[in-house]
């Protein structure tokens, strides 16, 4: 298993190439949310930054069913809120958050939020995740809890307040909001929600049940350089994009 060789991210001979691989990669997440369940009316958001403006972002149209978007759908959109490609207006919410996130994190290409079941249930308690599961350690130390709520996030000042919780993590609970996750790739930042809305549903069922027993620190440490990397953040995502592709390939339009 220590020898165990994992496909490489895909490289790019030009920069269309790359751009379309992103927003194909985007499409296909919000398929995918459509799937899981994570709609709620018009709430929910996923970015992608752009390949060549790096600051412009890829977004979802507001208003717009996830499970009805395409390639074609999706909006272009400047630092100062403006959609520069594309004909739908963008969801404020998107803009205050997303656009600071991205700023404050060079690193990260992409940032997903939506109002899941299981993340907004378990963000009204005020508390990070526990090493429960191998799939939770993934989140281990690498995740953070904005402890306030003050409505809908409307202002840039909101989003900095959450990026500078945010931090180096790779998510934020939103505390009687949701989740809000980011990676290298569109593919990774989805799969840590997927993921994290799952490990929050264990826990709530775990915690109905009894008294959970938690894994220990330092084996949870170890898991999360086993499961929690940027590279198994992105390979757990290729089958599930293979699916929805093969599925819905309208997608890709």
């Amino acid at each position: 298993m220590a020898n165990l060789e994992l496909p490489t991210l895909p490289k790019f001979e030009s920069v269309e190439a790359e751009r379309l691989h992103y927003q194909q990669s985007l499409a296909a997440a919000f398929r995918l949310f459509a799937r899981y369940g994570f709609d709620e009316g018009v709430a929910g958001h996923i970015t992608v930054r752009d390949p060549e403006f790096p600051d412009c972002f890829w977004v979802n149209p507001f208003g717009m069913y996830f499970g009805h978007i395409r390639v074609s759908d999706l909006l272009l959109v400047d630092h100062k809120g403006e959609v520069i490609k594309g004909n739908r207006p963008i969801n404020p919410a998107a803009f205050a958050i997303h656009s600071r996130i991205h700023q404050a994190r060079p690193d990260v290409s992409a940032a997903a939020h939506a109002h899941s079941l299981y993340g907004k249930s378990w963000s009204t308690l005020g508390r990070v995740l526990d090493p429960l599961t191998q799939d939770a350690c993934a989140f281990y130390e690498d995740h953070a809890l904005f402890n306030d709520y003050t409505g809908v996030v409307l202002e840039t000042g909101e989003g900095d307040r959450i990026a500078e919780t945010l931090g180096e993590k790779k998510a934020v609970i939103l505390r009687n909001h949701g989740l809000l996750t980011v990676g290298h790739s569109v593919d990774e930042a989805a799969w840590w929600f997927i993921a994290m809305d799952r490990c929050c549903h264990a826990q709530l069922m775990a915690e109905a049940a009894g008294k959970p027993l938690l894994i220990v620190p330092d084996t949870a440490r170890l898991t999360r350089s086993q499961v929690g990397s940027h590279l198994i953040g992105w390979f757990s995502f290729q089958s599930l994009y293979e699916m929805i592709i093969r599925q819905e390939p309208d997608l890709l339009e």
